[in-house]
């Protein structure tokens, strides 16, 4: 059967993304699982429609979708290549705009004798021969390929889109950062990654408010935007924090700064290892402490059992002070999801003062 899309989720979640998909308006069908957590799928609707409205209001757990424009029988071998190349360059190269950079993305979920890399590179040759650029970093435009076994048939897909309708304009959603001399926590990415996705910029001399800070990552990372950081934990911060007069340690639990009195801030961040639904009472319970065009942004872990009872629970919680901004269920994110909240408008502490 032929398909229209290929949609990339935590082979985790993959529930929870089939049941975002089941809430398309028009409808969809999972043809197959190419690979755990990447799923084939026929659209009752045309893909346009459905990424237009995902551009807009983006699912939580699906992380990536491409279009499947192309969809042919390959080869074994080295030749595979070549039946690909001639496929897209007959039925894409004319779709492309040469005016906007491009990238190839290619994901292999077979045996090849070849690497997604030199896939890549064959692509490209035929794209640029268009005018357009390669720029792989800031692509505008996409060309997604897959390949893999489907009807017991080695098959190639392969689909052209802007990126903005992808979701994310990595393959398959997965942002990766190369780790930094310095770094202190892997969960530094987790914040980068959000602060990339969401398109949240932190202006220079901001006053950051970090919950649960030890051992330090996102302090760091919100030191290299240039943020005023108040650190909470009852653990030690990393020794390489410990001589930056613009972090100031409150080593005192998340409870205790509250009965101490915060002070007003632009952001407040939250990556505690708490249940959802007291994470959120916790934020709620911060929420005068941040200034009225300030955000917040908060890591919800969820259970193994009853996910969508405990996200919404902590949802309906969170809505009493913010508004939901953003939800994505990052690359970097493990059994969570990642929210950016906006305060909504009423006094804050200082005000009550």
């Amino acid at each position: 059967m032929k398909a229209d899309a290929i949609a990339t989720a935590d082979p985790g979640f993959v529930e929870l993304a089939v049941a975002e998909l089941a809430e398309a308006p028009a409808g969809v069908r999972q043809l197959a699982t190419l690979e755990p957590g990447v799923l084939l799928l026929a659209l009752a609707e045309s893909y346009w429609a459905l990424a237009a409205r995902w551009r807009d209001r983006p699912p939580v757990f699906i992380r990536h979708i491409q279009p499947v424009q192309v969809q042919l029988p390959l080869p074994r071998g080295d030749a595979a290549q070549h039946a690909l190349r001639q496929a897209i360059e007959k039925e894409l190269l004319a779709l492309v705009d040469p005016s906007l950079p491009f990238s190839v993305q290619t994901r292999l979920f077979a045996e090849l004798p070849f690497r997604a890399y030199d896939v890549n590179t064959a692509i490209a040759e035929a794209v640029a021969a268009t005018g357009a650029r390669l720029d792989v970093r800031r692509p505008q435009q996409i060309v997604s390929v897959a390949i893999a076994p489907y009807q017991g048939e080695l098959t190639g897909f392969a689909g052209l889109s802007p990126a903005i309708y992808n979701l994310s304009d990595w393959a398959g959603g997965q942002r990766r950062f190369a780790r930094e001399k310095g770094q202190i926590s892997r969960a530094e990415f987790k914040l980068l990654e959000a602060l990339e996705l969401f398109g949240l910029e932190l202006p220079p001399g901001g006053v950051a408010l970090d919950l649960g800070a030890a051992p330090g990552g996102w302090v760091r990372v919100l030191r290299q935007h240039e943020q005023f950081v108040t650190a909470v934990d009852p653990a030690e911060l990393h020794p390489s924090l410990a001589q930056d007069s613009s972090v100031r340690h409150k080593q005192m639990t998340a409870e205790a700064y509250l009965r101490e009195g915060p002070d007003q801030f632009d952001l407040i961040t939250n990556d505690m290892r708490l249940d959802a639904r007291d994470s959120a009472r916790l934020m709620v319970a911060y929420a005068p402490y941040l200034y009225a065009h300030g955000r917040a942004l908060m890591t919800l872990k969820l259970p193994e059992e009853r996910r969508e009872n405990v996200l919404d629970h902590a949802f309906n919680i969170l809505r009493e002070a913010y508004e939901i901004e953003k939800a994505r269920q990052l690359f970097h994110n493990r059994s969570e999801i990642t929210l950016l909240l906006r305060p909504l408008q009423r006094r804050t502490a200082a005000q009550e003062r």
